[in-house]
Parts: C-alpha cells; sequence; structure tokens
C-alpha cells in the first residue's frame, strides 16, 4: 500500500465532528480498552505528490503540514506517511539509505518534528512507514559490506552466500524476486574477480538484512526509538510477514515444468517464517513503554490462517486484512473475509499497486 492517500476504516460516527480523536481523549484516558487504532480512521499521505510548498513541482512535509487543516476537517483521526526517509527512490522510498534522515527532496527533520507536532495540536496521530526487510543498496552499511568483503562482520549485516557451481558462477538457490528474475546478485570483489551473491527478494537496489544478525535487531531497535522519541504515533511496517529466512536458504520447490511452485493461498518460501513473529516480540516492548498508545500495523501478505499469529498482546497491534481485498465479489464471501479469527481488530485497507482498484 504505497501511493493514493486514502481512509483505512469506517466509523458509523465519521461524519459527526464531535466524535473526532481529539473529542474521545478523555474518554480513552478514563477507558483504558478503548485504543485509539481499533477504531480510527488513517488517511495515506504520499508525500511526494501530495502538496507542494515551495514549488518545485515535488511535494514536502512543509506541504503536508499546510494541509492537516483540511484532513482534520475530513474527520480523519491519523495520518500514515509513506516512506520520506532519504532514498534513491528507486521504488519510491521503500529503499530506505538513511532511516533517521529526511530526504531533502521532501524537507528537514526539522520539517518533521513541525509536521508531527502540528498534527498533534490538531488532534491527529501520525503513523510512519517502516522498511525492515531490506534497504537501499547506498545505504552506508551496504557500501561496507561490499567494501569489507567475504566472512566480515560489515558483510554480515546483509545476506550474502557463495554461489554454486565450480567457480561459484550460479546463485546459491533457485528463488526469484517479487520483481520478477532472480533473487541474487552476485558481486565483483575487492580486487576485481566475481565474488558472493546478495540476496534481494525485490529490486537489486534492495539488498535483504541479515535478521540472523543480532546487530541488525538492535539497528531496528534504535530506529524505532528515535521516530517514537521524536513523537511518532505508530508505525506501518512493510513486507511485515519478511525478514527472517529459511535457515540453510534451501530451494524452493518446483513443478513438472521447472517452475517454481507456489500453491493458492500460500506464500513464497521466504516468506511468514515463524522467527518473524519474535521481531514483533521484541518491538511491542518498546512501543509500550512510550505513553500513548503507541502502535504498529502490519501488511502481512500470508494465509488467513497464519494472521492471527502476528497479532496480540505480546506482538502487532494490527494487521491489514488483504483477505477482504481478494475476496470475489458476493456478500457471503466479503462477510466471511472481513471477520478477523482474533479479538484484534483488522485494517480495511485500499488496494496497493499492481492490484484492480475499486472505484473512489
Amino acid at each position: 500500500m504505497r501511493r493514493v492517500a486514502s481512509p483505512l476504516f469506517h466509523r458509523k460516527d465519521r461524519h459527526d465532528p464531535q466524535t473526532s480523536l481529539a473529542a474521545r481523549t478523555a474518554e480513552q484516558q478514563t477507558s483504558p480498552d478503548l485504543q485509539w487504532w481499533r477504531d480510527a480512521v488513517a488517511y495515506q499521505v504520499y508525500p511526494r505528490s501530495f502538496a507542494d510548498s515551495d514549488g518545485d513541482g515535488m511535494g514536502d512535509l512543509p506541504g503536508v503540514t499546510a494541509r492537516l487543516p483540511y484532513l482534520r476537517d475530513l474527520g480523519v483521526d491519523a495520518i500514515w506517511l509513506s516512506p520520506f526517509y532519504t532514498s534513491p527512490q528507486k521504488d519510491g522510498g521503500y529503499d530506505v539509505s538513511d532511516y533517521q534522515d529526511v530526504d531533502p527532496r521532501f524537507g528537514s527533520l526539522s520539517d518533521a518534528d513541525e509536521m508531527i507536532a502540528r498534527a498533534h495540536e490538531l488532534g491527529l496521530k501520525v503513523i510512519v512507514d517502516i522498511v525492515p526487510n531490506h534497504s537501499s543498496d547506498q545505504h552506508v552499511l551496504f557500501q561496507q559490506a561490499l567494501a569489507a568483503g567475504p566472512g566480515s562482520p560489515e558483510r554480515d549485516m546483509y545476506v550474502f552466500a557463495d554461489g554454486k557451481g565450480e567457480d561459484g558462477e550460479l546463485p546459491p538457490n533457485n528463488w526469484t524476486s517479487i520483481f520478477h528474475g532472480r533473487a541474487w546478485t552476485r558481486v565483483t570483489e575487492a580486487d576485481g574477480t566475481p565474488g558472493q551473491w546478495y540476496l534481494h527478494i525485490f529490486d537489486t537496489s534492495q539488498p535483504d538484512w541479515n535478521w540472523e544478525n543480532p546487530r541488525v535487531h538492535e539497528l531496528f531497535q534504535d530506529v524505532l526509538r528515535f521516530w517514537l522519541d521524536r513523537g511518532a504515533d505508530g508505525f506501518r511496517v512493510d513486507v511485515a510477514h519478511g525478514m527472517i529466512k529459511p535457515e540453510g536458504l534451501p530451494d524452493a520447490t518446483v513443478n513438472s515444468a521447472g517452475l517454481i511452485d507456489i500453491p493458492e493461498g500460500e506464500v513464497p518460501i521466504y516468506f511468514d517464517n515463524d522467527g518473524v513473529l519474535d521481531i514483533y516480540r521484541e518491538w511491542r516492548p518498546i512501543l509500550d513503554s512510550y505513553e500513548g498508545d503507541r502502535m504498529m500495523v502490519l501488511e502481512a501478505w500470508i494465509p488467513e490462517h497464519r494472521l492471527p499469529l502476528y497479532i496480540g498482546d505480546e506482538k502487532a497491534h494490527q494487521s491489514f486484512n488483504f483477505g477482504f481485498l481478494q475476496a470475489r465479489w458476493g456478500w457471503r464471501r466479503c462477510a466471511r473475509r472481513s471477520r478477523s479469527r482474533s479479538r484484534w481488530p483488522m485494517r480495511w485497507a485500499p488496494p496497493p499497486p499492481g492490484c484492480s482498484r475499486t472505484t473512489t
């Protein structure tokens, strides 16, 4: 869900200004079970196109800040901002080269602080994206990994592996990228020789972090605290079913035609591995240590029977309900897909890029 500013949930009292999030604050303070995120309307803002404050033809954070009263008047409870971090912008900002800074195209950290402060003045919550499965290949840690060579602590921050074949000329396994083609790219080592391969579940410019390395866990815990300290009320977790890869990086199953076989309703071998649940168990106490019901919502494209494992008191607060999005037309199918198997609420969501879009 990356590009269109859209409401994610609908309250039956949405058009009554007296029931805005700001007006419900006192009630929530006396009734702790009424967390704001359970029934809020969140409006997605793609900063690059939302509002241009300086006339350079590109949206920016001051432009978002200037339009916050308009969103408040719509009855919105929260804004969710697509990534505005430093990035080469090869994947709309989801290729992050610095998680703790604002891309100069969009402004500065002081602009982000002003935007968050103004949103809170208006009674709006601010949800920011976090992209933990991969970074940009321009991230300083990936550049250090390339320079340091095989077996180094720097290279261990990402998923590198030796190739197969007599000279390592074949990729480590048969995984394919979500963006098509091989999920592996071979690097040229510092001495000019062909070297190891790095994993990129998405674009070749988006190397996957190695979540088997405790330093990666520490890095992202620091990122969470950085934005929580600046006032962020929550996080939308990109590719929330990624991060952890199966042990040994085994080949994916292929069918009789030699093509990777993914049964209907299932996901590729590199998604939805149980270890990812431990990451959310690490993150939840961090969020809970801050005042104000800080939250996280997951972009998890996984089988419906697995989704309740991701949310709960010790894990994530919510996940998008993509099953409802993908349901065939018919009230029985839609009603069945709209019901959660968990006591924790699911987010209704508009279609992301690449999916058929509903009329709005």
